[in-house]
């Protein structure tokens, strides 16, 4: 009993036993202790403020009909991560999160279905969590369980995941949202003040989703949105999607509508390092696509607390290396052990050559600007948030 009642002594008043103690849960069963009493709420406050580093969950198998792979993917990996997500991107393949399609007569159970499918994703996500949700014709994702598990290239069938960014100091991470207005041809530039795209000398790195592309002007649009942006302190990457599914924030919770447009996350923070190359149609072999994971290997982009990204054409993967599957990302994992790969297969890529890391930026000595958009190609991008104060996944 004596010693029973030293434990409890112990664990009511000496914070840094507490905090070693609960330093050992997941977040859900931090927060459920948070609840005991004060010390043990400004115990779990500190702890998670020590927690900087990405989580993902990702579904790679198939499973029953009532719900995608992610759905179920997150529900049991959410009790067991480390981190508090503030921004959650996650991307799934179109034909499993959507349903299937067999004939016009269903395309309401269709849509039904791709906007329950997102529902049930973005419940089981913090209230206050901002949620980008895309879905595109396939995917490449890292297995969960280690940053050096061998990155997939999935470019049929039913898979997804959900990146998991938390609170990181020095970094603010933002969604977006551009929607083509059918009355007026111009675009008011004044949107991207406000979406701190513009005015912000902090703003690193933008990835941008297009949407509906196959709509009548959706590629002028596009060019709209990506070239007052396109600047070299600027690294821009991302590509075309069948969809955005899920856009949430705190005063935002926007839905896809049938006009075309583009969502996005920007990255801003004095510590944010990154780099893309661009692999053009001529890269079809082993030898030209690690030829280009050299060139972004040269931009010497810290690997710790850094995540890739892989946007591809749905014309490229093991149809254009001759039935060799999974190549640019075997090709990155040999030059990147360590960082995860993230992405996906789509309609049209957006990117270019570029390193932005501190005040080195990559060709600087002339005013060209950069091709941005591109189709048959593959943007691979680096995305560093800076070093961590602890290393809790």
């Amino acid at each position: 009993m004596e010693s029973a009642a030293k434990g409890g002594y112990v664990l009511a008043n000496l914070a840094e036993v507490v905090e070693r103690v609960l330093g050992f849960l997941p977040t859900k069963a931090l927060l459920r202790a948070a609840c005991v009493c004060r010390l043990w709420r400004e115990c779990a406050r500190r702890t998670l403020r020590t927690r900087q580093r990405i989580a993902w969950v990702s579904a790679l198998e198939p499973g029953p009909a009532e719900n995608h792979a992610l759905v179920r993917a997150l529900a049991r990996e959410l009790e067991k991560v480390h981190v508090l997500p503030q921004t959650v991107l996650y991307i799934a393949d179109a034909e499993t999160f959507s349903g299937h399609e067999e004939c016009h007569e269903q395309k309401k159970a269709r849509k039904r279905n791709s906007k329950e499918t997102a529902l049930a994703l973005e419940k089981l996500l913090p209230k206050r969590c901002q949620v980008l949700g895309l879905v595109t014709p396939g995917i490449v994702v890292t297995p969960m369980g280690s940053s050096s598990n061998q990155p997939q290239e999935i470019e049929e069938g039913e898979a997804g995941f959900a990146l998991l960014f938390p609170k990181i100091d020095g970094v603010k991470i933002h969604t977006f949202h551009f929607s083509k207005d059918v009355k007026n041809r111009v675009f008011d530039e004044s949107k991207f003040a406000e979406a701190g795209l513009k005015n912000n000398p902090d703003l690193r790195v933008v990835l941008l989703f297009g949407y509906n592309s196959w709509k009548t002007g959706a590629t002028r649009f596009l060019h709209q949105i990506v070239n007052p942006l396109n600047e070299k302190s600027i690294i821009l990457a991302g590509g075309q999607v069948e969809s955005f599914t899920s856009l949430t924030s705190e005063n935002n919770h926007a839905q896809p509508g049938d006009a075309c447009g583009v969502v996005g996350l920007a990255f801003s923070g004095p510590q944010i390092q990154s780099a893309t190359v661009l692999l053009d149609q001529d890269v079809a072999d082993e030898r030209t696509a690690e030829a280009a994971m050299q060139r972004l290997k040269a931009a010497n982009i810290p690997e710790h607390n850094t995540i890739g990204f892989m946007f591809a054409c749905v014309g490229r993967g093991y149809r254009h290396y001759k039935t060799k599957r999974n190549m640019e990302a075997d090709a990155f994992r040999k030059f990147f052990p360590n960082v995860p790969l993230f992405g996906f297969f789509g309609h049209g890529e957006i990117g270019c050559d570029r390193i932005v890391t501190g005040n080195f930026v990559l060709r600087e000595c002339n005013d060209i600007k950069d091709d941005l958009l591109h189709g048959y190609t593959t943007v691979m991008t680096l995305i560093h948030l800076g070093s961590t104060k602890a290393n809790q996944a």
